[in-house]
Order: C-alpha cells, then structure tokens, then sequence
C-alpha cells in the first residue's frame, strides 16, 4: 500500500514507488454545482464540500533526506462554520497550509490544525469563519456492495474529480506503513495520491469514510471507516491528542526486516516535541515495545491503544544525523538524550536478525539481545559485601561466555544497595584486571549517559585468541536507585554494532 498525498521528493509523484496517471480517473457529470453556504449539500453538489490543501514545510524522508515541499492532498468540510477532516500525513508537520474549496484555485483559504492522529490518520482542521456548504454522514448500517464515490482532487491536479465504485468488505482492519486502523472500508472507486483526506460518499452525497490509501498493483482503495472518524472528531475538534504522539509517521523495513518508525516531521507543541524527537528520528522502541518490527505503525499504534497517549512511556530511537541511539520518555521531564556511544573496537558490521527482550529470574533486569542469544541464565548472586544482585545473562552459551572468548554474548547486573558514584570506578578496575591478562587492550576510560544512567565505560580489543572486543559499563542510576554493570562480548563485526542496541536498551527497576 501507499499513502495517497502528493510527496515532492525526488521532483515525481508516486505510489508505492509506481509512477501513476490520471488516466485511472473517470470523471462524473454533474459535480460542479455551487450550494450556498449554511447547509448539507446533496450528490450534485458534492464538490462545494470537497477542499484540496497545501501543507508546505520541511520533512525528512529515508532515502531523500531532509526537504522543503509543499505536498498536496484533499478533504472535506462537515459543518457550516468550516470544520473540515483531512489525513494526518497531509498536514502534520507543515508550517503553512493553503485551502482551496470546490477547486477554486482564486479564492485561497487559510486553515489551522486543531488535532491529529497518527495512528488514525485523521486531522481535523479549522477553515477561516465563513457559512460553508457541508457534507453529511451516512445513516445505518454501511452493507458490502453499496454505491460509493471518491471525491478529492488525484496528483495534486486542482480539476476536481470522482470516480465511482461499490464497497468490496464493510469492515476490516487496516494496518499500513502510516497508520494503524481497527476498522477500515475496501472499495473500487480508484484513488490516488492527492485523493488522501479526501471523502467516499455514497450515492447521496453522504460521507461513508475518508480515504487514505491506495494499491495500483492490485488497485485496492482503501478509506477509514465512518464510525472510526465520528467517534474522535468531537476529541481532535478539541485539540485533544487519541492514539497520537504528535509525528508524522512511517514504518520502514530494511533488507533484515523492519527497523522502526520513521519521524518525517513533529506537530509543533506536541507530546513528541516535547520528549525531544527530531524530524529524520527512527524510533525503535516505544514503551518497552520494538516498533515497526513489520513495516507498519501497528506496534506503535497498540501501546498507544494499551496505555494512552498522556502515559508515561520510555521511548528509545536511532538518530542517523549524529548516528547516535537515545533514549527518554515521553510525557516526563526525562527528555531523549544520546546513549554515550560505546563503540570503538568492532567496525562496521550491521546487527542482523531479531532482537528479543531478556530478564532476570526476579524480573528486575532487562535488556535487549540478538534472537540467536537464546542460552539466558537470569540467576542473580551475592558480593563478598551483602548487597543482592540482579542479574540476566545471555549467549550463544552462557558456559563458554563465562570461560572463554569463542563466544558473543551480554551480562546485565544491579544492585539497589550499592548505588554510590565510587563503586564505578572498582567495579571497572576489577573488570580491567580479569582481562589484561588475556591480552585485552584498553581503548581507554570513557563518561557514559543515556539518559537513565551516568558512569564510566571501558572499551578492550584483541582478547584472546579470537580477538574478541570487550565492553564493561558501570554506571548509577540517575535516580539514585541502583547501580549498574554491564560487560558485553563480540567477536565479529554484526556482534560489535549489536552493541549499540544493547546499550541503549539495558534498564533496572526496583
């Protein structure tokens, strides 16, 4: 599938990565009447209601890097004082937006965004005051084979336009790259891109669903069901967040599977403004939940859903501009801050595969490890001093990570009665002194922070026969809570960039 606004991103348009023409496009007699204002319009006169925008801003795209564009998609108004419903992907993150009603491309309107969903890929949007004619919505049941007709304005052509179908499934659930929507409407009434936001009405020019994404392979047309947009209008009218962090969105998949959420652009003043992620962010982990793991916003999407978007929830992401992971919360005062790149020894491998989420027995220690780590002992242990540890090893097996260097592989310990900044510096003397003697070179004492810690790591090459890299982190909370220690095993260049996902997800809770 693909989102159907017009994207300015290489100087085309496309779908999917398809060119398209607007040959798809049948255009109907009869839609170009005017109404006036102050009422619900009928089937003829569909097209008063129906408005093109212009979102102009910078967004950063994967592959493109950041831009400045303006991008067009449609929508339509649903009362008379000028409440209009487009998609979250035509408008969020764009300084200025323009408005066109009905094609009128004399008469530019100015419009505010007052609430957006992500997840939904809804926006609703207030025109300039004025009296505008309206559509209205569909009553009853909405039935599989039913009349139904796009309305918007394909390309970003200001020619208005219509194309006619019938509803193949009522009802369905739509998970794409930009959205994540328990109930969705398949139609055949063709769109594309500058159709999104755009309205599906039915043959009395009542609204059935907002369209928002389109297949030209199979031609699938896709539009988010009525019920799904009545239930959050009155919320986004508001200028509340439903199921939205505040981006713009998109999953992204790789060579290796999905990587994350793409962020194209951040809603000013929103939660993710505020939390500190940046156009051009891959958030991978959001409320301790890998994200994006299938090219689609339906991880993301279902924590929202779980714990609401006013939770407090960790979010971990990868900036590829400073190539630095980070972690924070959003809705805290614990904003995303760098994890301290911990890297140095291993080059530059790609970690391949899955990732899993590992813990001790106890449930107190948790990190994230490559899928094919599968030998965990979560036993934890006592100092010669009384304090209890917590601890989750993990490996390709835990017994040759403990007697050699043949193997990768990751121990994550803390303690709640020991959290003292000066037992950072004995615990990675005493990691210095086990491993000197296998050949271990130091690259030297570095500060470490990511946001939830701060301490010191040491970073050792050419270990043992193999040639292994070794990584000690010790660290305290920075809340004062426990203190930390983390000793990491690679041997090749996959295990050495793994590194990076370890560190910037290794977390205590006591």
């Amino acid at each position: 599938m693909s989102r159907t606004t017009t994207r300015a991103l290489a100087g085309v348009i496309t779908a999917g990565g398809l060119a398209v023409a607007l040959a798809g496009c049948n255009l109907l007699p009869g839609q170009g009447g005017d109404a006036k204002g102050g009422k619900a319009v009928g089937f003829d006169q569909v097209q008063s209601a129906v408005i093109q925008l212009e979102a102009r801003g910078t967004f950063v795209d994967p592959e493109y890097g950041g831009y400045e564009a303006a991008g067009r998609g449609s929508g339509f108004i649903i009362n008379e004082d000028g409440l209009a419903i487009t998609n979250n992907h035509v408008v969020v993150g764009a300084g200025t937006i323009d408005v066109w009603r009905g094609g009128d491309k004399s008469d530019t309107l100015d419009a505010r965004v007052l609430g957006a969903s992500e997840c939904l890929d809804i926006a609703v949007v207030q025109l300039e005051k004025d009296s505008y004619p309206f559509l209205d919505w569909h009553k009853g049941e909405i039935k599989t084979g039913i009349d139904v007709y796009a309305a918007g304005f394909p390309l970003g052509d200001p020619t208005f336009t219509m194309t006619r179908g019938i509803v193949s499934k009522a009802d369905i659930e739509g998970d794409t790259a930009w959205a994540s929507i328990d109930s969705i409407i398949e139609h055949d009434a063709r769109i594309r891109p500058g159709n999104s936001g755009g309205p599906l009405v039915d043959s009395d020019g009542k609204i059935v669903g907002v369209n928002y994404a389109g297949e030209d392979k199979y031609d699938y047309n896709f539009a988010i069901h009525r019920d799904e947009v009545q239930d959050v209008i009155e919320q986004l009218a508001a200028g509340e967040s439903v199921l939205s962090l505040g981006i713009n969105g998109q999953g992204v998949y790789g060579e290796d599977g999905g990587l994350g959420v793409w962020v194209a652009s951040v809603a000013a003043g929103s939660t993710a403004d505020k939390a500190g992620i940046l156009p051009g962010d891959l958030i991978t982990r959001l409320g301790g939940v890998s994200v994006g793991t299938d090219g689609t916003m339906r991880e993301y999407c279902d924590v929202l859903r779980t714990h609401g978007e006013k939770a407090t929830l960790d979010v971990e992401l990868f900036r590829p501009s400073d190539s630095s992971y980070y972690r924070g919360q959003v809705n805290s005062e614990r904003t995303v801050s760098a994890v301290a790149n911990v890297g140095g020894g291993g080059g530059g491998g790609e970690p391949s595969g899955d990732f899993v989420d590992v813990t001790d027995d106890a449930g107190a220690v948790a990190v994230s490890v490559p899928a094919e780590w599968s030998d965990v002992d979560g036993s934890g242990f006592t100092d010669n001093a009384g304090n209890q540890w917590y601890r989750v090893t993990a490996s390709t097996s835990v017994q040759q990570l403990n007697n050699s260097w043949n193997v990768p592989g990751v121990s994550v310990a803390a303690t709640p009665t020991a959290a003292d900044p000066a037992n950072v510096d004995a615990l990675l003397n005493s990691t210095r002194e086990s491993v000197v003697g296998d050949g271990c070179v130091s690259q030297g004492v570095e500060s470490y922070a990511d946001g939830y810690h701060t301490g010191k790591y040491e970073y050792f090459v050419n270990c043992g026969s193999t040639k292994a890299d070794y990584v000690g982190i010790a660290a305290v909370a920075d809340d004062g809570s426990y203190l930390i220690y983390v000793l990491i095993q690679a041997l090749d260049d996959d295990d050495a960039a793994a590194i990076d996902r370890i560190v910037s997800s290794f977390i205590a809770g006591f």
